[in-house]
């Protein structure tokens, strides 16, 4: 339980998660692998970001959605419509979701350092059925 302040008042409440959704487009290949993943492919990747917080400000907000969105979209620009093998860091290191959602997670986090939430995870998604979930230890 969290100690949240409701109108200047505190309440022992639980805490807020707040998630956001957006995707990109992009091919890529996975170098080393053996099978199909080896060959150049694409996918619409769907990332989730969720951040934490134990309070919200005066008008019931935790964090703003909008801006959450406006930092993710700064992000995800860079890789939409390209073939990520080809766009830093995947040139050094494969474009696997796995290394994607470690990487989002890497370039959001201090984005938010002044922000009142924490960042839980980022989750990256090749299709409905395939996906990651990054939460540093």
């Amino acid at each position: 339980m969290c100690k949240v302040y409701l109108s200047g008042k505190m309440r022992e409440e639980a805490m807020y998660e707040i998630s956001i959704e957006q995707h990109f487009d992009a091919a890529h290949f996975l170098r080393g692998y053996h099978g199909k993943c080896e060959t150049l492919h694409g996918h619409r990747f769907r990332v989730v970001v969720k951040t934490k917080s134990s309070v919200v400000n005066d008008i019931g907000i935790a964090y703003d959605f909008v801006e959450l969105k406006q930092h993710l979209s700064a992000i995800l620009t860079r890789y939409d419509h390209t073939c990520l093998n080809e766009v830093s860091p995947f040139g050094e290191i494969n474009p696997s979701s796995e290394n994607i959602a470690a990487t989002i997670y890497n370039e959001l986090q201090p984005k938010l350092t002044e922000a009142p939430v924490s960042l839980s995870c980022v989750e990256v998604w090749e299709s409905p059925h395939t996906g990651v979930i990054y939460t540093p230890d």
